[in-house]
């Protein structure tokens, strides 16, 4: 077990290198001068003294590859750089942004685990039954929604018209935004909001964001489940005497999760670091927003520095999931001759 951890530690790093690498040297490919850019814009012309110091001083007019090193040497030493727009630098950015963001995708994914699965089991077991062909109709169109399409809808419902017809103020929840004075005195054990407004920004952005996921789960785990109860094991212990509560929870769920759980575990780390609609939809000050904005800005210490620290998460997820495999299933052996 120790083994393969490490071969998959060690995997992760040439896999960041990569895509690190590939945003690098793709920001200089696009059109444009980054110095004028950051000026302001060749339609504002700039000042041509204000760019030459904006390239002086972000190395901008160093060999392609002497500013590749240079940004690995200062990452390599805990700095992601400044921000080309705000003047900031790119950790404190991150240390801002990334807490909301994994609030935010922690319960999406608590949204996705609960009813995805939970859905999904019951529409396996009452296979053909009302509840399934429900079950199964609402996935598919949950699926199909575009999330800024449903994102705008829940806003709508849920808060833009309780508002307008003076619903009681429990029910009127937030379309945008999130406070940020006493962040840290308005959220217990970091992810559970108890300030007096922080669950009303919470719950549409965290509904939104989890949808598409929650069906597709949902859709896998009844056909996984399916695929298990035709399995012999589970006839042997329905032979043996067992009911069908007994039966599904001691011998079909565990097996049934294997595919599930790639899936759990790839859209935790999307959730966390690519939730690009769903932030923007709702100004949710997040990672993926602050990520959008710097792509359209140039700001390329901010898109790399905040899609650095996304992959090391979404990789370290990935290994988790794999480890997790060997608890669910005991014929999957982690041992020296796994891979």
């Amino acid at each position: 077990m120790t083994s393969y951890i490490i071969r998959r530690i060690l995997i992760i790093i040439p896999t960041v290198f990569v895509a690190i690498s590939f945003l690098f040297f793709l920001f200089y490919a696009l059109p444009g001068d980054p110095a004028t850019l950051i000026a302001g814009g060749a339609e504002r012309n700039p000042n041509p003294i204000q760019i030459q110091q904006i390239t002086e001083r972000y190395g901008l007019d160093d060999p392609i590859l002497v500013q590749f090193f240079n940004y690995w040497k200062d990452v390599l030493s805990g700095d992601l750089g400044e921000s080309f727009q705000r003047g900031q630098s790119v950790n404190d950015i991150l240390k801002d942004k990334a807490p909301n963001s994994i609030r935010l995708g922690i319960w999406a994914f608590i949204i996705e685990v609960i009813v995805g699965i939970s859905v999904g089991l019951y529409s396996a077991i009452r296979r053909y039954s009302i509840a399934d062909k429900i079950t199964t109709i609402g996935t598919a169109a949950l699926s199909a929604i575009p999330v800024f399409v449903l994102g705008f809808i829940l806003q709508y419902v849920f808060a833009v018209l309780p508002n307008k017809r003076g619903w009681p103020e429990w029910m009127q929840l937030r379309t945008s935004g999130i406070s940020a004075p006493r962040t840290e005195e308005e959220w217990f054990l970091f992810f559970i909001p108890v300030g007096p407004d922080q669950w009303r920004y919470l719950v549409l952005p965290a509904i939104t964001l989890a949808s598409v996921s929650t069906a597709l789960a949902a859709r896998m785990m009844r056909g996984s489940m399916l695929e298990v109860q035709g399995a012999d094991y589970m006839r042997t212990a329905k032979a043996k005497g067992l009911n069908e509560r007994q039966v599904v929870a001691r011998h079909g769920l565990r097996n049934a999760m294997l595919p599930v759980i790639t899936l759990l575990g790839i859209d935790l780390g999307v959730t966390i670091g690519s939730a690009v609609l769903t932030e923007t939809v709702f100004s949710w000050p997040g990672l993926g927003s602050t990520i959008a904005d710097a792509v359209t800005a140039r700001d390329l210490p901010v898109v790399l520095g905040l899609t650095l620290a996304v992959v090391v998460v979404f990789s370290f997820i990935n290994l988790l999931v794999d480890i997790s495999y060997a608890w669910f299933d005991p014929r999957v052996r982690l041992g020296e001759g796994s891979d």
